[in-house]
This record gives C-alpha cells, sequence and structure tokens, in this order.
C-alpha cells in the first residue's frame, strides 16, 4: 500500500517546507524505500513556463518536457531520482482541466463546484502519482495556511487521509518559531496560531517542524507539544544549517524520519538507515580548502533563485574538487561598462546562463570575448552558447552583424535562428525544444572526454537554435561543433579546443547535476578553473572519471 506525506507550511513563506520535503525524501529513501514527490501550487498559471524568473525564480524542467517549480529541482538533487511532469500541480492545471472536462460533458450537466470537482481532480493527480510504483509519495502544499488560493488543496488532502486509510497518511506542519533578542526566547505563539489555522480546515498535523534560527530547548518542545496535541517525539528542531545538504542529518538527529515511519505504521527497526552517501555528500561539503571565485553573467541575477540549479551544480562540482566556489552575480548589462575587463580577469570560471529576451545579450557577448581571448574557463548554456557562436562569428569570422534571428530578425547573418529544415528557417511558432533529448558526441573531443561517452542525453528549453548553414565555416576557423543530434541536423555542443575551456551546450546540464554526482560540464569547468588558480592552463586538465551508471549519459 503506497503511503502519503503532506508537507504544509504557516507563518511565513520561504521556511523551507521544499528543503524539508526533500531531506525526508532522502532519509527514507536511505533507508530502502522507493520515493517520489510533488509540488501542489496554489498560483493560477497553468505552469511557470510563462513566469519572470526575476519574479519567481528559475523554471525546472523534467525528461519529459514539463516546465515546473524550482523545488522539483531539490526534490531531484536530494532523492536523486528523475521526476516527470506529472510531479508538479498548480491551481491553473487544475482548473483548466475541470473546465475541459465540464465542457466536454464530464460531468452529465451536474453543477461544478470545488467541492467534489475541484478536490477530486486534485486527489486523482495524487493517486495517479502514487500508482507509479512508488512505495512512498511526499507532497508538498505550496504557500501558507491560511492564504485563500490554498483553501482546496488542503481540503483535498484532508479528505485524503479518508480515502487512502488513517495509517497512510501523515501531515507535517513547518512553522516558524522566531528567537526574539530583547526578552532573550522562542515565541510559540505563531505556531500556535498557524496548528490553529489548520485545524480549523480539519487537519490535525501528526509531526511540527520548527524552523529557528538557534535549537529550541525541551521544555519548548513540551509546550508546542501540550498546546498543538503532537507528542513531544513529533516537534522537530530544525535549525539554520551551514549547508542545506546538512538538513537531512540535523532531522534525522532529530527523530523526523523515525516519527514520520510510526505515523505510517511502518517499524523503523525493519528499515535501518545507511547514510553513508549522504555523509559522504556532506564531508566534502565542509572539507574545501581554497576558494574559486566563478562568475554568473546573466540577466537575471538581481534573483539568484533565477539561476539557482546552475548555482547548486557549480558548487557540486566544486565539492568534488575540494573546493569552495564563491559565485560572484554579474548583470549582463554591466558589461564591459561597469564590469569591465579587469574585473572579469579576476575570475576563476565563469557561467553564461540560459535566459529569454534581447536584454543584456550585448553584455554577454562581450563577456564571451573577454573569456575566449583571455584563456578564462567559460561554460554557455542554452542562450549562453548561442552567444558564444555570435561572438565568435563577429570577431574571428568577421562577420560584423553576425546575431540571433530572436533578437536582430533581419541580420545578413543568422548565425542562431529558428530550426532549419532542408536549409530553409522554419517559423516555429510557439513551440519549443523540452525535456531530454540525445546527443552524439565527437571522438576525441573535450565533452566526449568529460562525459566519458559519446551518446548523452540533456534536458531542452529552448526555440532557437545553431543554424547548420554556417556550420563548415565555423569548424574551418576553429569552432568545433563537438556533439549533434543523431540524425546530424542540429548542433548541441560547441567548443575551442586549444583553450583552458571554452564550451558551449545548447542544453541544460544544471537539471542533472548531484550532489554526488556533479555534472561532467560543471566538473570539467571548476576543473579547469582550480588550475587557473594554481597557475595551470592546460587544454587536457585533471577531472573525475565520471561514475558508472551516471545519468549524464544515455
Amino acid at each position: 500500500m503506497t503511503k502519503y506525506i503532506f508537507v504544509t507550511g504557516g507563518v511565513s513563506s520561504s521556511l523551507g517546507k521544499g528543503l524539508t520535503a526533500s531531506s525526508l525524501g532522502r532519509l527514507l529513501k536511505s533507508r530502502g524505500f522507493k520515493v517520489t514527490m510533488c509540488k501542489l501550487d496554489p498560483y493560477i498559471n497553468v505552469d511557470p513556463g510563462t513566469m519572470n524568473p526575476g519574479e519567481h525564480g528559475e523554471v525546472f524542467v523534467t525528461d519529459d518536457g514539463g516546465e515546473t517549480d524550482l523545488d522539483l529541482g531539490h526534490y531531484e538533487r536530494f532523492i536523486d531520482e528523475s521526476l516527470n511532469r506529472m510531479s508538479n500541480t498548480t491551481t491553473g492545471s487544475i482548473y483548466s482541466n475541470v473546465i475541459a472536462k465540464e465542457r466536454r460533458g464530464d460531468y452529465l450537466g451536474r453543477t461544478v463546484q470545488v467541492i467534489p470537482h475541484v478536490t477530486d481532480e486534485i486527489k486523482e493527480r495524487i493517486q495517479r502519482l502514487g500508482s507509479q510504483g512508488s512505495q512512498i509519495v511526499i507532497v508538498e502544499i505550496g504557500g501558507t495556511v491560511g492564504d485563500i488560493e490554498i483553501v482546496p488543496f488542503i481540503e483535498a488532502i484532508r479528505q485524503y487521509r479518508r480515502d487512502a486509510g488513517r495509517n497512510n497518511v501523515c501531515y507535517i506542519h513547518l512553522t516558524l518559531v522566531p528567537y526574539l533578542a530583547p526578552s532573550g526566547e522562542h515565541k510559540t505563539k505563531p505556531t500556535q496560531h498557524s496548528v490553529t489555522e489548520l485545524r480549523s480546515r480539519g487537519i490535525q498535523p501528526d509531526v511540527i517542524v520548527c524552523r529557528s534560527d538557534q535549537a529550541i530547548s525541551d521544555a519548548l518542545k513540551r509546550k508546542i507539544s501540550l498546546l498543538c496535541d503532537v507528542p513531544i517525539a513529533a516537534v522537530i528542531s530544525a535549525v539554520d544549517a551551514p549547508s542545506i545538504y546538512d538538513i537531512p542529518i540535523t532531522l534525522h538527529g532529530e527523530g523526523l524520519d523515525t516519527i514520520v515511519m510510526e505515523t505510517l505504521d511502518l517499524a523503523p527497526s525493519d528499515y535501518p538507515i545507511d547514510l553513508s552517501i549522504w555523509e559522504s555528500v556532506v564531508s566534502h561539503v565542509h572539507s574545501t580548502t581554497r576558494t574559486l571565485k566563478i562568475g554568473v553573467i546573466g540577466k537575471y541575477v538581481a534573483m539568484p533563485d533565477a539561476y539557482l540549479s546552475v548555482a547548486e551544480s557549480i558548487r557540486h562540482a566544486g565539492f568534488d574538487h575540494g573546493a569552495k566556489t564563491e559565485i560572484s552575480w554579474i548583470d549582463a548589462e554591466k558589461v564591459p561598462t561597469e564590469v569591465g575587463l579587469d574585473a572579469i580577469r579576476q575570475l576563476d570560471g565563469i557561467v553564461i546562463p540560459g535566459g529569454f529576451g534581447e536584454r543584456g545579450v550585448e553584455g554577454m557577448i562581450a563577456a564571451a570575448h573577454i573569456a575566449r581571448t583571455n584563456n578564462i574557463p567559460l561554460l554557455g548554456i542554452c542562450l549562453g552558447m548561442q552567444v558564444m557562436v555570435v561572438e565568435y562569428a563577429r570577431n574571428v569570422l568577421g562577420l560584423t552583424d553576425a546575431h540571433s534571428t530572436e533578437f536582430a530578425p533581419t541580420t545578413s547573418n543568422p548565425v542562431i535562428a529558428l530550426m532549419e529544415d532542408q536549409h530553409e528557417i522554419v517559423d516555429m511558432g510557439g513551440t519549443m525544444r523540452l525535456g531530454a533529448y540525445p546527443a552524439m558526441l565527437k571522438e576525441g573531443s573535450v565533452v566526449a572526454s568529460l562525459y566519458g561517452s559519446t551518446v548523452v542525453s540533456e534536458r531542452h528549453r529552448h526555440r532557437y537554435e545553431f543554424n547548420a548553414k554556417f556550420r563548415e565555416v565555423f569548424e574551418k576557423a576553429g569552432l568545433s561543433c563537438s556533439g549533434s543530434s543523431p540524425d546530424g541536423r542540429l548542433v548541441e555542443f560547441v567548443e575551442v579546443p586549444d583553450h583552458s575551456f571554452y564550451v558551449g551546450t545548447q542544453a541544460h546540464p544544471e537539471f542533472k547535476s548531484r550532489p554526488q554526482r556533479p555534472h561532467p560540464l560543471f566538473n570539467g569547468l571548476i576543473g579547469s578553473a582550480l588550475n587557473r588558480a594554481n597557475g595551470r592552463e592546460p587544454r587536457i586538465f585533471d577531472f573525475d572519471a565520471v561514475p558508472e551508471n551516471s545519468d549524464q549519459s544515455a
């Protein structure tokens, strides 16, 4: 029988529901369970695909092309499982489906209401996820208890215990326990009010996770236990951690996985935990011996969550090389005017990430030029690869007006354009290449040596491509098209072989990096950056071999 864990939050947003849920998923997987996860988001957008990254954060992409909330990135990185589009549900998608059913006549003319039609749609999606073979499904409810948008989701999960059986559902509530310096004590009133609000919706939490900057005392746990009607063992102190990767160890020490299993009628002694893999991750996190300065040059840097997976991928590779990576967030619009050559030269490595729209593109092109001509390691991702191609066309091929038709539709040298068919550019309208696609890598290329394979699969989210009409002239001038789609039509990777590290990919490799298994491209970038910092800049640098069964290989 599938077990379900529902994680809600109160008092304040951004307390860490996603990280708490992910950490619990890691703990339960370390006990041998097959775990999957889901995010129920209350916003009315159908999915995050059209939302501004500067407001909402990155759009995480799954193998099957789902455009999802960034919390799915945390889920995948912690439980080390590839999720799918079913793992993200929004109010918009729920109502869209309910209305479509009504229009088709599926409700046989009945009045369509929040209860039961909307709540049934929510429960159906949770059930569908649970039918995919996982033993435990962890569901995070976005927003906070008391938000008007969250009510249908709370009602749906309230009903779910009745439907699935009392011993098959566990409710976890995450709250803030603030420390007030003037009085010198933690305050439990926010937690009490939040639990009262949750109870008013018909849900009694089984576990309360208390977020605070300092550990809460046993006396405080007893007080929360008494006033919120949960066992003392079910009051979990979740203090601020030095790293997000410390959280599973901290929560295990507090007994979170044990109390959840007991609530779900699972005997912890029957499922002994093996945290050796995760403890190794944490050991690497805290055993860094030097600091590398990595610049992320993008257009959404005012909101670092817009590049969350990029940042985590940089850190993963740093852990693997024993280096702490200090990320410099550089606004592309300020290159090269306010952030010029001298500042960029101080970086040990550069990442130019993806993005949409013209703003900041010329700054990215300037940054690519500085990196190429000063032998600074550079990894270009999606738009980042495209600006590398544009820069090379302008400054090496002499095509001074070279550009992408996304930004310059009338350019006479459209080195980046919409997908080509029989050497003619075809307008793809509102379509994008989304999800996992295979690529074939050139034998002996930098990327093939990094992946340890000539066949790989990466996730995509873009509309414009390298224009194959220019491929031969680029190759002759020294920009190697080192990876292509299996039919050879689409360029997936480019590199300059005699550079310290100058690699671009049309894909988004950051979505597949794991703390215990850094992505090969980021690992290569950090390995080369370390060589630069040590005064060595060979073309072939040291890096750990890609482990067997790496999910970066097709």
